[in-house]
């Protein structure tokens, strides 16, 4: 897939939610959810956001379109999210919901669960044309026209215009998902674990039609997800994170085949094979818990569960390095090869 200018590039970018107890709530600590993380995202690309859960993914996808403060008045972020149109550049975050508004139709988001991101009372068709209603001038007529045509991009009919939700599979409903985030001509769709909640036969056709509607649009993904090897089918580039950092960024292929952090090695060793004999000598094996964010270990986070952790590793957060075709946050890891 050929790359295009740069649509997006966050930089920095910080996340914590503070922790208060007692009578009075006062703050006792902060969960760093997401502690400096700095990507871009080219136009018609997709850069793949994986990760265990609790790894801070979701946050930066939330932190992206901007809706962690309506989320929680108490979060604190920082750093720049810089989007790139025809107008200029302008950073995102520190908008309100009135500034961000004119931006909204071209960054656009599908949910992790369609049970609950779409709202039981309404039928699909007033879903899907919701957006169309908030953001753009589009008569009535028109709009309708536009959600029937959806519908059959997404592999739906015109008859189910004026169904509910519940009527709906899992997958037919993240279809409807699809459609709505479709609607206002997005540039960038974030897709946060668009394809967990389902089964296995049914994530195959969604990220099939991900891919077909990215390749008639020209759309950009973020696309989230903790399973590396459905990450890997989709995506132009991967970017691995853990507590809250990204610790190894490159073209996806180059990490599937040959990761290189020691982290990357043991998400990809977690993925199921069709025959688990194989290689299961060499499979990266994790010891120990995930850290709590409460507490996160001094220097790389990842050191109390490494298997090649150094002393020096607990004295500052390793900077990512360019080595062997992509971005690692480790100076001790060489490439694995399958």
């Amino acid at each position: 897939m050929a790359q295009g200018d740069v649509l997006l590039e966050v930089k920095d970018l910080q996340v914590r939610f503070p922790v208060t107890g007692g009578v009075f709530l006062r703050r006792t600590g902060e969960v760093r959810a997401v502690d400096g993380v700095s990507f871009t995202l080219h136009q018609g690309e997709t850069l793949g956001l994986v990760g265990e859960s609790g790894c801070g993914k979701t946050t930066v996808g939330r932190a992206v379109i901007n809706i962690l403060k309506a989320m929680s008045y108490q979060v604190e972020i920082s750093g720049q999210v810089l989007y790139h149109h025809a107008g200029g550049v302008v950073d995102l975050l520190p908008l309100g919901r009135h500034g961000m508004r004119p931006y909204r139709s071209d960054i656009q988001m599908v949910f992790q669960d369609p049970y609950s991101s779409l709202n039981p009372r309404k039928t699909v068709g007033q879903i899907i044309e919701e957006p169309l209603t908030i953001h753009t001038k589009m008569g009535r007529a028109e709009r309708l026209e536009r959600v029937q045509w959806l519908l059959g991009k997404v592999g739906l009919s015109a008859h189910h215009f004026n169904r509910y939700p519940h009527e709906f599979s899992g997958g037919q409903r993240q279809r409807i998902g699809i459609a709505r985030a479709l609607a206002t001509n997005p540039k960038i769709v974030i897709a946060d674990e668009p394809v967990s909640a389902l089964d296995v036969s049914v994530q195959a056709q969604v990220i099939n039609l991900l891919q077909d509607l990215q390749d008639e649009f020209g759309l950009s993904y973020l696309f989230i997800a903790h399973d590396l090897s459905v990450v890997r089918h989709i995506s132009t580039r991967i970017a691995v994170m853990y507590l809250g950092n990204i610790v190894e960024m490159g073209p996806a292929e180059t990490i599937y085949k040959h990761p290189e952090h020691p982290y990357s090695r043991a998400l990809l060793a977690a993925a199921p094979r069709p025959d688990p004999s194989v290689g299961r000598a060499r499979r990266a094996r994790l010891g120990g818990d995930v850290p709590s964010p409460l507490q996160k270990p001094s220097g790389c986070a990842f050191r109390t569960r490494c298997p090649i952790a150094r002393p020096a590793c607990a004295e500052q957060v390793p900077p990512m390095l360019e080595r062997h075709g992509r971005e690692v946050a480790c100076p001790f890891s060489e490439p694995e090869s399958h």
